[in-house]
């Protein structure tokens, strides 16, 4: 049989789980891998795995501590979190004749128990393999967060993962169980998973920009007319990535030919010249690839793949992903020409429902295959194959209907999938396919883009769908544009957030739900996340009303205090919020002393490498530390130490405020040599005395007021000294809370109504004296001044919202 490629080759020296925290007998096998971790393995014939799986590729955890009593009959093991028992050598699940459950595990302190077969009823599930055509209601799978505190984890039918890294399919039957047992520590289930299946992979600081991703016939000189079309509208791009007929097709049925391997040279003559031409202009590029019919003889490495595989006839060769002789030529003679002509990763747009093993060993070798490669880190873009699918970023939703309906699920769609440990999850952004191209639609989508994992621009073949900004009205191409732009701005912030994530496990999203149980049936608030550590959001995804001209929302904000992100409005927490919003505007909150580094934008607006210029956004109310990392955003060599965190500490004080950004690890050389930073303190009054510090060294600085924040502006500073910027001055923090007055008056301002009843409806909307009854009856007798129905019925409905205050 063939040999794979040395670099797919896995590190199996962690296999085995530690003697002393194994029990076993000649039918089960129970492993303590943690003191909130289990495995429970049964195997009538006696046989039980130590091979590494698809799932599972770490089991020599540290011995946890635990108590053990038994006997030939029996076993109890007590940890901080449980106490199973089990009848030895009886199968974990109880017969006809003795229903009940021969194992079972009791969460301490609490009056839940788990055993076999329990339906985890109260699991909270996770995505499932796509969204493809699904617009409402889905079928999640189980994922690990429940509010019993325990999840299990089945890993009884998973392939094979053999030391030369090759994938197998085992029918042994068998149980092979992990449950997790953590009450209310998820963060620590979290912990335990991610040691048991592998820590989530770093993706490149360009996935983080915005992606092109259109199913139409491109030639080179389209692509380049659309990278101008972006230039010319100063909107930022990183990625653009090829739909299906960038290969060669059948010329007379397009249709034909999904797959394929080989340029057509008709649309780019030279496709290393047109990889190089992207990468001069800061965007990388990626190919959509389903290689489910084949290797067909039109293919330019036809003659080679059949030599090897000793074909004599010219017929297409069936591709087989569990045939190594054939997964060596795919990955020798047609990926690795593709990545020689400059193409940075592969769409690998495997779609068959009821074959997910294929599906998983795509991801798993095709993101595997990276490993050779120093200067090129690891990313591919394929569907959920449910099984370990963080370690194989970035995950592809399908292909999403155009619809309000699509846009409502894709909050909690990313929410779900923190229940298993996956952040990076790729939507397209304003639909693929179907429905109706609505202005209002669209910008809602690019507004929840820009505060989600992925921003990908997506739609099918087909010149009526319209992704292109600047194909809209004036009015939604500049807020397109300004949120793209914020998108790329924040990739400082969300480059380190994904490095987090990476060591730590803590996703990128968090659902409400996981400080605040009580909220997850409540439609109203299901759809909030943190974003990250300092960020919270609550996205609108419904329509406006069309005589307010406001997106009316319902906002519950967590414990403590918040600020709009975009207006410094103040917002004490632990409350819910009847909100009103412009199309241009979106609830995006920051808690009090978050830290959050912006980029400025350089001339060549789709570079993602670490800015020579930064904005940092410092919140009032608590003194912070935030941890900036970056490296050089594509590589593999921050892990022998090719990177810099740098720390920015907040010292609050009310009257006396400090901020010091300084280098605290990694080797110099990684980021720009000097940095402009403007510090904007946030809802923060011009202080008194400023005083800027180079190491020891007081420097020259700008100083000035821009709507509520102050600004400190240092040029030239050396990236790899420490910069203290202090302030002192009385009554600094400007206390600007958010009033709904102001809400309603703005509200009032817009309206086409004559100016004399605006001042009317006014009086009577702020009167003291009139409760809410009595300024109903008021509002109602304007209509024999002329004021239209349409109108009373608006105010009608927002002096509902009021009374809900």
């Amino acid at each position: 049989m063939a040999d794979l490629l040395p670099h797919f080759a896995v590190d199996y020296s962690n296999n085995r789980s530690k003697p002393e925290a194994i029990f076993q007998g000649q039918t089960y096998r129970i492993t303590i891998l943690s003191e909130r971790l289990l495995r429970l393995e049964y195997s009538k014939d006696g046989i039980f795995f130590d091979d590494l799986t698809e799932q599972v590729i770490y089991r020599n955890f540290p011995v946890p501590a635990f108590q053990v009593q038994q006997d030939e009959k029996f076993l109890e093991i007590t940890t901080k979190y449980f106490r199973l028992q089990y009848l030895k050598e009886s199968p974990f699940v109880g017969s006809k004749l003795a229903p009940d459950s021969n194992l079972k595990v009791t969460l301490l302190n609490t009056d839940k128990i788990w055993y076999f077969n329990h339906p985890e009823a109260r699991n909270f599930g996770t995505t499932p393999m796509s969204l493809d055509g699904n617009s409402k209601k889905m079928a999640y799978a189980k994922g690990l967060y429940s509010v019993d505190g325990f999840a299990s984890l089945d890993d009884s039918k998973s392939m094979i993962m053999m030391p030369d890294g090759y994938l197998m399919t085992s029918n042994v039957p068998r149980i092979d169980t992990y449950l997790f047992v953590y009450r209310r520590d998820f963060g620590l289930c979290l912990k335990d998973y991610f040691t048991l299946t592998g820590y989530p992979a770093l993706i490149p600081r360009y996935a983080l920009g915005i992606w092109w991703n259109r199913n139409e016939i491109y030639n080179f000189q389209d692509t380049k007319d659309l990278i101008g079309h972006f230039n010319r509208n100063r909107i930022p791009l990183s990625i653009l990535l090829l739909g299906e007929f960038w290969h060669l097709k059948d010329k007379n049925n397009l249709a034909l030919y999904k797959t394929g391997f080989t340029f057509n040279r008709n649309l780019f003559p030279d496709p290393a010249f047109f990889t190089n031409y992207m990468h001069e202009r800061g965007i990388h590029v990626g190919l959509n690839i389903d290689p489910k019919e084949g290797i067909m003889p039109h293919e330019d490495a036809y003659d080679d793949i059949a030599r090897d595989l000793g074909l004599g006839s010219r017929h297409v060769i069936p591709f087989n992903v569990f045939d190594k002789f054939v997964l060596t030529s795919y990955f020798n003679k047609l990926m690795e020409p593709l990545m020689k002509k400059g193409i940075d990763f592969f769409w690998v747009d495997y779609y068959e429902p009821n074959d997910p093993y294929t599906l998983r060993a795509l991801s798993y070798y095709h993101f595997k295959n990276y490993q050779q490669y120093r200067d090129r880190r690891g990313l591919v873009l394929g569907r959920n194959g449910g099984v370990a699918s963080h370690r194989y970023p970035v995950l592809y939703s399908g292909e999403t209907t155009v619809s309000w309906d699509t846009l409502k699920l894709l909050p909690y769609y990313n929410s779900l999938a923190s229940n298993k440990g996956i952040s990076w999850w790729s939507h397209d952004v304003g639909g693929y396919k179907d429905g109706v191209e609505d202005r209002e639609l669209y910008a809602r989508y690019v507004q929840l883009a820009c505060f989600s994992p992925i921003f990908r621009f997506a739609a099918k073949e087909g010149h009526y769908y319209k992704r292109e900004p600047w194909r809209w009205d004036v009015k939604t191409l500049n807020i397109v544009r300004d949120y793209c732009i914020l998108r790329h701005r924040f990739l400082p912030y969300l480059y380190a957030e994904a490095y987090k994530y990476h060591k730590t496990g803590m996703p990128l999203i968090q659902p409400l739900y996981y400080l605040n149980p009580l909220i997850y049936d409540e439609p109203n608030y299901r759809n909030e996340y943190y974003f990250g550590t300092e960020l919270f959001v609550s996205p609108i995804t419904t329509k406006k009303d069309e005589v307010m001209n406001r997106a009316i929302l319902r906002v519950y904000l967590p414990e403590g205090m918040w600020y709009d992100f975009k207006t410094g409005k103040k917002f004490p927490g632990d409350k819910r919020y009847v909100v009103f919003y412009k199309d241009e505007d979106y609830p995006v909150f920051a808690k009090k002393g978050s830290i959050i580094p912006l980029a400025d934008l350089e001339e060549n607006i789709n570079v993602t490498n670490p800015p020579e210029s930064m904005e940092i956004h410092v919140f009032p109310g608590q003194s912070n530390t935030y941890y900036l990392y970056e490296d050089d955003g594509v590589s593999s060599l921050y892990e022998q130490g090719y990177y810099i965190m740098t720390t920015i500490d907040y010292n609050y004080l009310q009257n006396n405020y400090t901020l010091i950004i300084r280098p605290v690890e990694g080797k110099s050389g990684i980021i720009p040599a000097s940095r402009d930073y403007r510090i904007r303190f946030r809802n923060t009054r011009e202080a008194d005395d400023v005083k800027v510090y180079l190491d020891k060294d007081l420097i020259p600085f700008e100083k000035y007021v821009e709507d509520a924040d102050f600004i400190v502006s240092v040029k030239n500073v050396r990236t790899t000294s420490q910069l203290t910027i202090n302030c002192k001055g009385k009554d600094i923090e400007i206390d600007a809370v958010r009033i709904i007055n102001e809400d309603i008056d703005s509200i009032i301002s817009d309206l086409q109504i004559e100016t004399r009843l605006k001042e009317e409806i006014a009086a009577i909307i702020y009167h003291n004296d009139f409760d809410i009854k009595q300024k109903r009856i008021q509002i109602k007798k304007l209509r024999g001044k002329g004021l239209q129905s349409i109108f009373i019925r608006m105010f009608m409905k927002l002096l509902e919202y009021m009374s809900e205050l």
